[in-house]
């Protein structure tokens, strides 16, 4: 199983449908299993690529 490190959380959002009536939803991170340092972990997609533009 993979351990979720990354420190980033869910944001909130409003659904607009046609009648502009707002209506509050969540946005979760896309989190994604990836391998550093030899342990399985679950990083963001934005913090994967900034690992891999590091290297």
């Amino acid at each position: 199983m993979a351990k979720n490190i990354s420190n980033r959380s869910n944001m909130s959002a409003q659904n607009r449908p046609f009648s502009l009536k707002a209506t509050k939803k969540t946005q979760k991170v896309n989190l994604q299993p990836t391998v550093v340092d030899g342990k399985k972990v679950r990083l963001s997609t934005k913090e994967i690529r900034a690992i891999k533009k590091n290297k």
